[in-house]
């Protein structure tokens, strides 16, 4: 466990100590290093007050009601430039369910722990020198770590009276440590789920993304939909809920997305394409015609962009973030037969979609296909259009590649539109894959200056054999990225 411990959090405690004061590791930390993980953040607590601290660490920072001081280090480590400390505290009733009416410094670790909302969190490290690694553990956070359970600390329905947000923390919780949630806590979770209304949006949303973002997302979306939670964030997804589909879907709409996201989570995918996996299809319950085998959901993909753009507004994602997992909602649901879009049709998709989002766009497929049941991910449909794609953006054989275009012959030679345009583009083209360095602008003219000299014929026969040199080139290129892709 040691191991992890970093100089940095072992000298804060040593200057604590040093000065008379306890110091301590606390919180999900302590729970990380518990259970053998590098702890992502760092929170030290001591009984010495803000101004205490500040005399000890010169080069601090105290901006906020909290107790908490901010210690500059000189590590090369991003996350430890800056170490947090807080002072022991208690907290008062929470009069509007998301913050303490007053917050009241506390004696000792003990009281300090008790604020805290789940046993798994409720524990804390001595970084003291005789003592270090002690652990101090008042409501068996040790033994819940060891079985995998979340369970408040102390009476589960206080707790969450106290902090609304702690409801969806427990799912949160259970989704990213992959544990169970203690059958009292559920219930309390359930009985008073409402509350979570008076949480702000932002909040809701980062705790989301949180969720989200954990291995077992899908499972925590389920967690919240069975405890009434959902409803209360992102209702539209739960139109989902036993609504069958049609031959080519095993599970419901709902099952549908959640299989989705968790292909998405699995994967490793980011947290706008986790949400794109789970609500691509979200707009199905609107637009469904018929029942059984043969129902429909014509135009599904339109409203569930205009829903998506709605709930992610709602939630205050950030307008880039809402933008672009609307375009994938909406163009999830592209068409491609190898047999029959030409190259001009993967470019219009490449336009629609954009450069920057048409990986994103096969990767959301890819969760689509997986979550309807389906064993291969990547089938040769989609393995062909990656590759056709490819070809058109690169247009490798194209003079749209050169560094000038007809517009700069004509003006080079004086000249008016003609054949021998086309003709000495063709042969710069030909020299330019022959030897990509001579693509500058500067270059093109000199030599475009010494085509000019020859007559149509001789531009035309050079053209003619340039083309042949160029067609080469385009079968060369295009059998390497068929290999790529394994297509034919």
């Amino acid at each position: 466990m040691n191991e992890f411990l970093k100089k940095e959090i072992i000298d804060v405690g040593t200057a604590l100590e040093s000065a008379g004061f306890e110091a301590y590791l606390v919180g999900g930390c302590v729970r990380d290093l518990l259970l053998g993980h590098e702890p992502k953040d760092w929170d030290i607590t001591t009984n010495a007050k803000p101004e205490e601290i500040q005399k000890i660490f010169l080069d601090s920072v105290y901006e906020n009601n909290f107790g908490t001081v901010g210690i500059k280090t000189n590590s090369d480590n991003p996350k430890l430039k800056i170490v947090e400390v807080t002072t022991f505290r208690q907290e008062g009733k929470y009069t509007d369910k998301r913050h303490p009416d007053e917050i009241k410094f506390a004696e000792t670790i003990e009281e300090d722990l008790s604020r805290r909302d789940f046993t798994v969190n409720a524990l804390a490290m001595n970084l003291g020198h005789q003592e270090r690694s002690a652990v101090i553990d008042p409501y068996g956070g040790q033994n819940d770590l060891k079985n995998k359970i979340i369970r408040a600390v102390g009476n589960p329905e206080e707790r969450f009276q106290e902090d609304a947000l702690r409801l969806m923390r427990a799912v949160r919780f259970m989704a990213q440590l992959g544990f169970g949630i203690e059958e009292q806590t559920e219930a309390a979770v359930k009985k008073h789920a409402g509350i979570l209304e008076f949480v702000s949006k932002e909040r809701v949303r980062d705790e989301l993304s949180k969720l989200l973002s954990a291995e077992k997302a899908a499972d925590g979306i389920r967690k919240m939909q069975g405890l009434g939670l959902l409803k209360l964030v992102l209702p539209e997804l739960e139109e989902g809920v036993g609504m069958g589909q049609n031959k080519h879907h095993i599970y419901t709409v709902f099952e549908h997305n959640l299989k989705s996201l968790e292909y998405a989570a699995k994967n490793g995918f980011p947290l706008e394409l986790r949400l794109a996996s789970l609500l691509h299809d979200v707009g199905k319950p609107r637009s469904k015609r018929g029942d059984g085998p043969d129902s429909t959901f014509y135009g599904h993909q339109v409203i569930g962009e205009r829903m998506v753009l709605s709930m992610l507004d709602r939630l205050r994602f950030s307008k880039a973030m809402i933008e672009k997992i609307a375009l994938l909602v909406r163009e999830h649901m592209f068409v491609y037969d190898p047999d029959t879009m030409t190259d001009a049709g993967a470019r219009r998709l490449l336009r629609r979609v954009g450069e920057e989002n048409i990986n994103d766009l096969f990767l959301l497929r890819e969760a689509d296909r997986i979550g309807s049941g389906v064993p291969k991910a990547q089938p040769y449909r989609l393995r062909h259009l990656k590759f056709r794609i490819e070809k058109v953006s690169k247009d490798p054989i194209s003079a749209k590649m050169l560094k000038v275009n007809g517009e700069d012959i004509m003006r080079v030679l004086g000249i008016e539109p003609s054949a021998r345009i086309g003709f000495v583009l063709a042969i710069l083209l030909e020299e330019v894959l022959d030897d990509p360095l001579v693509n500058v602008k500067e270059v093109l003219v000199k030599r475009i200056q010494e085509l000019g000299l020859l007559s149509d014929s001789q531009l035309q026969e050079m053209a003619k054999f340039a083309k042949k040199s160029a067609d080469k080139a385009q079968s060369r290129i295009e059998e390497e990225m068929k290999k790529k892709y394994f297509v034919q």
